[in-house]
């Protein structure tokens, strides 16, 4: 199975879901919107939770999805290990095994532990383990980190990094926050009032300047990289890419690593400055210029085979003069880059 066919529609009083599209069998598929847009009602009628779409009639206990909630939905009376062996019980020819799920969540610790007292983020972990085991053929995320606070927010998010390296299910990912959307996804749907309003590749999605889901503080882009060597001294980490070197504060031991730079934190200049604070000042060229409101436009800019925005006032593009195809230089902020 190459593809995953969304075809769905739902009225209720006087919100419509009306989705038709497919998308990759493979990675992780980002789903972002607005509140109130029906990320979350998508998910439940892909799971049978709401009766819509060609494979209403299906029960839900004979869909291979497996669900994991905003909220960890564990079983008190049970032990972790025994909460997840319930998710093997739900499917008869379920082959994950507890201890293999365990190591891949890092919870090998926690199986003889009652699920009191558990972190918000070892709970959330424990109810991915148990969907996993229930050998699904598609898994469904509906903002499972929403209710972590940051730092326990950055506790899951590497085993999340991890599934998505290391899992060949393909999974769908909902979430307000466009820093996980882009760490994590591989491909993007963008929800409106029920409907898809745009969708693709991650990185090509995230560079339309026309779309007001994608404005503001979510305008930005994210880079591939290849960590190069780690100066210890002033814990930077440079990193290369197909426009060159950039410099990202803390150390990072993955072969490969997804960088998101946002549109505010990155300037633009006719000159590469020579006394900066700016560490990471790239050549660039400009492909788009769209106003974005009556002080800024919006910049896209090529890096070699890579794209970021940046946001700019309307007065300094006036003032440096800057049109379509103008090579520039894009100044990043390393303090700003983020993983």
């Amino acid at each position: 199975m190459s593809a995953i066919t969304l075809r769905h529609f739902l009225r209720k009083a006087s919100f419509v879901l009306d989705v038709d599209t497919t998308i990759p069998a493979t990675g992780i598929t980002g789903v972002f919107g607005e509140s109130g847009c029906g990320k979350t009602t998508l998910l439940r009628c892909i799971a049978g939770l709401e009766r819509s779409g060609d494979d209403a009639r299906v029960p839900v206990h004979k869909r291979r999805v497996g669900y994991v909630f905003q909220q960890p939905q564990l079983f008190a009376h049970l032990s972790v290990r025994r909460n997840i062996e319930y998710g093997q019980r739900r499917n008869p020819g379920a082959t994950q095994s507890v201890e293999d799920v365990a190591q891949l969540l890092g919870i090998e610790a926690l199986l003889d532990r009652s699920t009191d007292g558990l972190s918000g983020g070892e709970a959330q972990r424990v109810s991915i383990a148990r969907v996993l085991c229930q050998s699904p053929q598609l898994i469904l995320m509906d903002e499972p980190l929403s209710a972590l606070d940051e730092r326990r927010r950055n506790d899951v998010l590497p085993y999340l990094d991890r599934l998505h390296a290391e899992s060949r299910l393909p999974i769908i990912y909902v979430s307000h926050n466009i820093g996980e959307i882009c760490r994590l996804s591989d491909h993007l749907l963008i929800l409106d009032n029920g409907r898809v309003v745009a969708e693709g590749g991650l990185q090509e999605t995230l560079m339309r300047t026309d779309l007001p889901q994608l404005g503001g503080r979510n305008s930005g882009g994210v880079i591939e990289a290849t960590p190069l060597d780690y100066d210890g001294e002033f814990d930077l980490t440079r990193f290369s890419f197909s426009g060159g070197a950039i410099r990202v504060p803390g150390r990072y031991d993955s072969p490969t690593v997804r960088l998101r730079v946002t549109a505010n934190d990155v300037s633009l200049s006719r000159v590469a400055a020579d006394s900066s604070t700016i560490l990471n000042i790239l050549p660039a060229v400009i492909e788009e210029m769209r106003a974005e409101t009556d002080a800024t436009e919006l910049v896209k800019l090529a890096l070699g085979e890579d794209r970021l925005l940046a946001r700019i006032t309307r007065q300094s593009s006036r003032r440096l003069g800057l049109q379509v195809g103008d090579s520039i230089f894009a100044q990043i902020k390393s303090v700003t880059v983020r993983r």
